[in-house]
């Protein structure tokens, strides 16, 4: 890939030569794709990824012009990567790879979007992958924090906003001190999650409770644009104004699961998928599951249903030897 003066922004992606080689409304059109079309920070740098190692591959094989691409490239290059990569995988590339012929396709750089025509690997998902606790386990972590210092309160809060309300941890970090409001005499949240769409939702008796505590403890309730979650000054066990990384939360959870003596290998988005089967076995409906957790459809949200796995165990007890 060849240098040039317009580049992906926090991606730090050059224009491929193909792209530049086709022309000024090439290289203009691929870049805006990324600058201006995908506003997600995280899917633009996996789409920039995808896209680059497909021009990569493509000039290895003296495909010179990205509009000479035609559908046969795409669906070796899709069985290229099926001898490496997993199924999902491969779906995501070729996701970007089409997503990105189609914007050159509308702004009349290509005549057709030649990947339309490419079938990706066939993956069928009906259970997900993440870890659920058992809400005894959950309990346990939960009662187990120190919440004499601020960080046990802080953390508290966390693990039960993620619990009671199914946040995604990017929605519960993003969260300002402002988002967390009185309405009816109830506390309520407000979630800033995927898409920009903001999800205002009541708390859970026990998350009120949690949330008051932590924000009377640490006394930051006035500081209404500030973060609501927060790291730990270095030497000083109080908050700073910096918000929590999502990377030390998994580090966090990890943490006070060890203490609790919770031997399953947890991560943030296991609150979300606990607190879905949670609801969901105490009587909760798919379809209003799907809608606190803020899913477009209710396939999403079955993957984190894990009942089932009670009655697998059941079964499998049955094995009287």
């Amino acid at each position: 890939m060849s240098a040039n003066p317009l580049v992906l922004g926090s991606t730090n992606l050059p224009a491929p030569a193909l792209v530049t080689a086709a022309g000024e409304r090439a290289a203009y059109r691929f870049l805006e794709f990324f600058t201006a079309q995908i506003r997600n920070p995280h899917t633009r740098r996996a789409y920039a990824k995808a896209v680059g190692e497909f021009c990569l591959w493509l000039e290895s094989r003296n495909v010179s012009l990205i509009t000479t691409v035609n559908s046969v490239h795409i669906a070796a290059y899709v069985e290229h990567l099926g001898r490496a990569c997993s199924p999902p995988t491969v779906k995501q590339r070729l996701a970007a790879i089409r997503m990105m012929f189609d914007w050159l396709a509308t702004g009349g750089v290509l005549p057709f979007n030649p990947a339309t025509a490419v079938r990706g690997p066939k993956h069928v998902v009906k259970r997900g992958k993440t870890p659920v606790l058992a809400p005894e386990e959950a309990r346990a972590i939960l009662s187990g924090i120190d919440i004499t210092t601020q960080a046990g309160l802080r953390d508290r809060a966390l693990i039960a906003l993620m619990v009671y309300t199914f946040a995604r941890i990017g929605a519960a970090t993003a969260m300002k001190v402002q988002d967390a409001y009185v309405q009816n005499r109830r506390l309520w949240v407000r979630l800033h999650e995927k898409g920009g769409k903001a999800v205002d939702l009541p708390c859970h008796h026990n998350l009120e409770a949690y949330l008051h505590a932590y924000l009377d403890g640490t006394s930051i309730q006035n500081d209404g644009d500030g973060p609501l979650f927060r790291t730990i000054g270095r030497g000083t066990g109080r908050l700073t104004r910096t918000p929590l990384p999502t990377a030390n939360a998994y580090a966090m959870v990890r943490r006070r699961a060890q203490t609790a003596g919770i031997r399953t290998q947890i991560g943030n988005h296991t609150f979300r998928a606990t607190g879905i089967t949670a609801y969901l076995k105490n009587g909760g409906t798919l379809e209003r599951a799907a809608a606190i957790a803020n899913h477009a459809s209710t396939r999403t949200t079955q993957l984190y249903d894990r009942r089932s796995d009670e009655v697998n165990l059941d079964e499998i007890e049955r094995i009287l030897i």
